[in-house]
C-alpha cells in the first residue's frame, strides 16, 4: 500500500518513520520542557515551505517575535511561516482583565476558536504546528467538553486536508493519555542525564522503527540518529578472499580473510594489532577500494608517522580517497550516533573495509549499555552490506599461563580470530602470530614469529620446533 508521506524536515526521524509522516493526520509531540518539542515543529513547518506549502504556527504560549528569534538562533528561517499568536498579552495583568461573573472558558472560548477558523480559511495551510493544545483544557467546562472539542477540531482539520503536529503540557493533574488515543501518532522526546532520545509510541496505519533513538540539539536544530536494526539492510556482494599482501600471513589464513566477515585481532598493547589491520587496508587500496579506520585512542599525527615509518603510505591513501581515518572521542558519541557515522561511509562512500581501533575505546561510548549487543548489531549490519570488519581487541595479559583471546566475551562475534603474543626467545623479547578460528575456511595451526620493521610487517617460518609459546616462555623441543 502506497502511503502519501511528508518529510518532518529531520532525515533521521523520517527514516524511523519509514519515509516520513502520513499526510493529513494528527500527531502528538510529548516531552518534558527543553526536550525539543518546539524545535521539532520548526523543522516540520520549514520542510513544508521547502515543498511550496503554506504552513501555520499557532502559539498559545510564547510571543511570535520570541519564537522567530529562537528559531534564528539555531539557523532555522521561519520568515515564510505564517503565525497565529494567541498568547496572553501584558494587558491581561496590567489592566486586570479577569472575569468575575462568567468563567474564562465561557468568555474566551468563542473568540479563540473563531480566530483559528479565520486563519485557516484565509491561509489554507497544508501544515499546522500547535503549541500547546493543553490550552483547550482551560477553555472547556469539563473533561467531556474538552474531549469533544479536540475530536471536533481534529475532524475539522482532516476535512481541510491539513497535517497537524501539536504539543501538550502534561502533568499529574492533566495527563495527556487521552490525547494519545485521539492522535494518529505519538512522538516522545526524553532527556536522561546527559543523553537525549526520541521514540515513536504509535503511528496509525504505518510501520516504524521502535525503541529509543538518539537525538541531538545543536546550532543546526535537531539531529536524530536511528537505532541500528541490521535485518532491514541488505546488499548483494561478491564473496571473495581479501589478501594481506604478505605471503606468510596469507598462508596462515589460507589465502586471507573473506569479504563480509568479521576479524578480531587480539593481543596486548604495542604488539602490532593496528598495523596488522592497516596492512589489509593497504592491499585493498591497491585495488581502488575504500577503507575507514575509526581510531578511538590514537591521534592522526601519531598514526601517520607510524605508518610512514613501516612503509605503509597512509597519507597518500587518504589523499586518493582509499583511506579515511576518523578520530572518535568516545565520550562525545552515543552508540547510535556512531552507527550513523559508519552507515554514511558504507551507504554513501561505498567503504569496503571498516576497522575499529579499539573495542576498549568503543566501549567508552556505550555509556553503560551492552557492548556485545551493540557490536553484534554493527557487525551484522556490515556483514549484510558486504563490508569486511576488523576489530582490534586489547588484552592485558602480556605473557604467562593466563592466555586469553578476548576479555569481554567478544570472541563469538569473530568469523576469524587472529592473536598476537609476546614471548621470550633466546633471552630476547619477541612476538608470535597465530590463528585460532576461521568459520569459512581452514587455516594454518602453527604459530609464526612476527615483527615490524622499516620495510613493513615480517612473518617468519612456522615455529614448529618450539613448545610452550602461549605461556610466553617457549622451549626448544630438540633440547629435551
Amino acid at each position: 500500500m502506497n502511503l502519501n508521506r511528508i518529510s518532518t524536515g529531520i532525515t533521521g526521524l523520517d527514516e524511523i518513520l519509514s519515509g516520513g509522516l502520513i499526510k493529513n493526520q494528527t500527531y502528538l509531540i510529548k516531552g518534558q520542557p527543553g526536550s525539543g518539542k518546539t524545535t521539532l515543529g520548526f523543522h516540520f513547518l520549514n520542510a513544508g515551505i521547502s515543498q511550496g506549502e503554506t504552513t501555520l504556527f499557532i502559539t498559545f504560549c510564547e510571543l511570535e517575535a520570541r519564537i522567530r528569534r529562537n528559531a534564528q538562533q539555531i539557523n532555522i528561517n521561519l520568515d515564510q511561516v505564517e503565525f497565529l499568536d494567541l498568547s496572553t498579552t501584558a494587558d491581561f495583568f496590567t489592566q486586570d482583565q479577569s472575569y468575575d461573573v462568567f468563567s474564562a472558558a465561557e468568555v474566551e472560548k468563542a473568540p479563540v476558536i473563531q480566530n483559528i477558523i479565520n486563519a485557516i480559511a484565509r491561509l489554507e495551510p497544508q501544515r499546522i504546528f500547535l503549541d500547546t493544545i493543553t490550552q483547550f483544557r482551560f477553555l472547556s467546562a469539563d473533561y467531556f467538553q474538552f474531549r469533544k472539542q479536540i475530536q471536533s477540531f481534529i475532524r475539522f482539520l482532516l476535512e481541510k486536508e491539513i497535517t497537524l503536529l501539536f504539543t501538550s503540557e502534561a502533568s499529574q493533574r492533566y495527563p495527556d493519555d487521552d490525547l494519545e488515543f485521539m492522535s494518529d501518532g505519538v512522538i516522545q522526546l526524553d532527556i536522561e542525564t546527559e543523553r537525549r532520545s526520541i521514540q515513536i509510541n504509535k503511528i496509525r496505519g504505518s510501520n516504524f522503527v521502535g525503541g529509543k533513538h538518539d537525538l541531538e540539539l545543536s546550532e543546526q536544530g535537531i539531529q536524530v540518529f536511528p537505532r541500528l536494526v541490521p535485518e532491514i539492510y541488505q546488499r548483494q556482494f561478491k564473496s571473495e578472499i581479501i589478501s594481506s599482501g604478505i605471503p606468510e600471513i596469507d598462508e596462515l589464513l589460507h589465502g586471507g580473510i573473506e569479504r563480509g566477515t568479521t576479524t578480531i585481532i587480539s593481543g596486548p598493547s604495542g604488539v602490532g594489532k593496528s598495523t596488522f589491520g592497516i596492512q589489509f587496508m593497504k592491499e585493498a587500496a591497491g585495488k581502488g577500494e575504500r577503507s575507514v579506520l575509526y581510531a578511538f585512542e590514537e591521534g592522526m599525527e601519531t598514526l601517520l608517522q607510524r605508518c610512514q615509518a613501516i612503509n605503509i603510505p597512509a597519507q597518500i591513501m587518504i589523499e586518493r580517497g582509499t583511506l579515511s581515518v576518523v578520530l572518535v572521542e568516545p565520550l562525545k558519541y552515543t552508540p547510535n550516533r556512531f552507527f550513523y557515522l559508519v552507515r554514511r561511509e558504507v551507504e554513501e562512500n561505498n567503504a569496503k573495509i571498516i576497522m575499529i581501533d579499539s573495542t576498549s575505546g568503543y566501549q567508552l561510548s556505550m555509556q553503560g549499555e551492552d557492548l556485545i549487543r551493540h557490536l553484534h548489531s554493527l557487525c551484522q549490519y556490515l556483514k549484510n552490506m558486504g563490508v569486511t570488519v576488523i576489530l582490534v581487541n586489547e588484552v592485558h595479559t602480556i605473557a604467562g599461563d593466563n592466555f586469553s583471546v578476548t576479555e569481554n566475551g567478544l570472541s563469538y562475534l569473530g568469523d576469524n580470530l587472529v592473536f598476537l603474543r609476546y614471548l621470550e626467545l633466546n633471552g630476547q623479547l619477541s612476538k608470535a602470530i597465530g590463528v585460532l578460528k576461521k568459520r569459512v575456511s581452514d587455516f594454518e595451526r602453527t604459530l609464526r614469529e612476527f615483527s615490524i620493521t622499516k620495510y613493513g610487517i615480517k612473518v617468519g617460518d612456522p615455529l614448529d620446533k618450539l613448545r610452550g609459546i602461549l605461556n610466553g616462555v617457549p622451549e626448544w623441543i630438540d633440547q629435551k
